[in-house]
């Protein structure tokens, strides 16, 4: 095999931005906004399912309660808090997301994340800056190729 036509088939990372416009910025919001609705709702069936779990522990055992019961009790709460704890830390991630996207300016160049691309390398090329690719969209188009690819 000739050594200037040898090539090689990589894989990179390619980061891709977003120009914030208003429908970019209302469409982020939705979207926070029915993560929050998802995780609310997800609070409200956690607690109606820790209380109905004690309730029928309460049915099952006898009267006074005994410390087994006590116990099995305790567990479930504390289960239900560990979740519970989760769940508001993601609402809290979110929320704060939301207001960072409250605050954006229009026209801005903002981060949205990477996909995978393939390229072909050779001999001479700089691979430094064939990994140092990115794409720019507005409103999911594609506005710029910004790069060597």
């Amino acid at each position: 095999m000739d050594e200037t036509t040898a090539q090689l088939l990589l894989k990179r990372a390619i980061n891709v931005k977003v120009i914030v416009t208003s429908r970019w910025k209302e469409e982020a919001q939705q979207q926070l906004q029915g993560q929050i609705n998802q995780i609310d709702s997800q609070l409200q069936q956690l607690e109606m399912q820790g209380q109905r779990m004690i309730a029928d522990i309460q049915k099952q055992s006898v009267k006074p309660p005994g410390p087994q019961t006590m116990q099995q009790i305790d567990n479930i709460q504390i289960q239900v808090n560990q979740r519970k704890s989760e769940l508001l830390d993601q609402k809290n991630q979110t929320l704060q997301q939301l207001q960072q996207v409250q605050v954006l300016e229009l026209e801005q160049e903002v981060s949205q994340g990477q996909i995978e691309s393939v390229f072909y390398v050779g001999v001479g090329d700089n691979l430094i800056q064939k990994m140092q690719v990115e794409v720019l969209l507005r409103d999911g188009v594609i506005e710029e190729i910004r790069g060597d690819l």
